[in-house]
């Protein structure tokens, strides 16, 4: 903490009070939470959105698409923004584009300026997470097991609440209210500001201001965009030649980020970054719990909707108890930062989570199924817990925006691969089967989790 005390706005915040860093992370947590209504709330109003704009399902799809490629970009471009111009800067631009966003939503004629409207409103969603994560990293290391508690107890209450505020407001108000509720995050914006640095000079009068990767970060966008249609090419019913030129494209990409980052010192992906093990381990975890968690939010409640007749609002009020699980391991998990307690905690509830969604087709009736998208709920806010403790206590604060916004773009395309490949098995197998097959994405992570750690902290 040697290099914040020059600054006179940091040295009070450095000596902070146990209650008010725990205030902190639950205002963190309120900033970041919002960011899981837009798929899984949303997704409870696509049938709505269909009849009412008239509009197929395969193009109704795109709705929930055009959110998850700008919220992993938008995760990356903020967290980057971060590091070069200030969190404050990057909270602001981030609630503007998401209060933009939120406002084309509400008022959208037709599919296609909804979709652009999403995507603008995802954008800024994607902000307020960096931003949410870039503050929780930047604590104290003494006030981290507390903000890291309430930080993950706050996003646990959050996912598991997804599912029920989305149809609450698809059946008794409008659909259009569901699809905006990322915009939540504003109300707790200017709760944040003051955990915000007004500049970063006293950090890092080198890197502070070094101009962004406009290039890099083009194609990292392109490159992303490309795999996330790929991927989920089959559930937005695209010919084929439309698969061939976005194949082409993905490729033409990469291969020119991949040049990028091997060539130029200052990229927008930083070759250190994507070498490093630590920053690896926490990918792989990230990318296996989500992909178990959006492909059990998209299997679940259609099993519990279709096989046992349940409506959306019991389906959503009896997934609330995954909060409570959720919340009491994440204040767990905060505690046992330090450690390999931690990495013990999170491998375990993982493998657990593993083997619910495993077990689904040995029947169980409806508890199986609830008791495997709780156990997703928990691993969520653990995980997210656990890595952003990792990339704080390794990554040096010049740096932390734009990693942990690099870390939620792996983290959101995890979930895109997890939700897009249980929907095209679905297509030949029964949900149940599944969701049993895509167990192997939080089997990954548990296994990996259990690694002891390499790699010593950057200072």
């Amino acid at each position: 903490m040697t290099r914040h005390d020059p600054a006179p706005p940091t040295a009070p915040r450095a000596t902070a009070s146990p209650p008010n860093a725990r205030s902190a992370g639950l205002r963190y947590g309120a900033l970041f939470g919002p960011v899981v209504f837009g798929v899984t709330a949303a997704g409870v109003a696509l049938p709505d959105v269909a009849s009412a704009l008239d509009s197929t399902p395969a193009a109704t799809a795109w709705v929930l698409t055009a959110h998850a490629l700008a919220l992993g970009v938008g995760t990356a471009l903020f967290g980057r923004l971060a590091d070069a111009r200030g969190v404050r800067t990057a909270l602001f631009l981030g609630s503007l584009a998401l209060g933009v966003g939120a406002l084309v939503c509400l008022l959208a004629p037709n599919l296609g300026v909804l979709v652009a409207g999403r995507f603008v409103q995802a954008a800024g969603s994607g902000g307020m997470a960096a931003c949410a994560m870039a503050l929780t990293a930047s604590v104290a290391p003494e006030q981290r097991p507390r903000v890291f508690a309430g930080f993950g107890a706050t996003m646990a209450v959050f996912s598991a609440a997804a599912t029920l505020a989305g149809g609450v407001l698809t059946a008794w108000v409008t659909w259009r209210l569901a699809l905006v509720l990322p915009a939540l995050s504003l109300l707790a914006a200017p709760l944040c500001l003051p955990g915000a640095p007004k500049n970063d000079r006293s950090d890092t009068p080198k890197t502070a201001h070094r101009p962004m990767d406009l290039p890099g970060a083009a194609l990292l966008t392109l490159t992303a965009m490309a795999f996330l249609v790929l991927i989920q090419s089959s559930a937005l019913a695209l010919s084929a030649s439309l698969v061939t030129a976005t194949t082409l494209v993905l490729l033409l990409s990469t291969t020119a980020l991949t040049w990028r980052v091997r060539t130029r010192e200052a990229s927008f992906v930083p070759r250190a970054l994507v070498t490093d093990r630590v920053f690896l381990r926490a990918a792989v975890i990230g990318i296996g719990v989500y992909g178990g968690l959006f492909a059990a939010m998209y299997a679940v409640p259609q099993l519990l909707v279709r096989d046992h007749g349940w409506s959306v609002l019991s389906v959503g009020a009896w997934l609330l108890p995954g909060a409570v699980v959720g919340a009491v391991l994440s204040r767990l998990a905060g505690r046992l930062t330090g450690g390999e307690h931690g990495n013990r905690l999170l491998g375990a509830v993982a493998l657990a989570f593993a083997a619910a969604l495993a077990v689904v087709p040995a029947g169980g009736g409806v508890v199986l199924p609830i008791l495997g998208a709780s156990l997703g709920f928990a691993a969520f806010s653990v995980t997210q817990v656990f890595t952003t403790a990792l990339m704080a206590a390794h990554i040096e604060p010049a740096r932390r925006g734009g990693a942990m916004g690099l870390l939620n773009l792996t983290f959101f395309v995890g979930g895109g691969i997890g939700s897009a490949t249980v929907g095209a098995l679905a297509k030949s197998l029964p949900l149940s089967t599944a969701l049993a097959i895509v167990a192997l994405f939080p089997l990954v992570a548990a296994l990996v989790a259990f690694l002891p750690p390499r790699g010593r902290p950057e200072k």
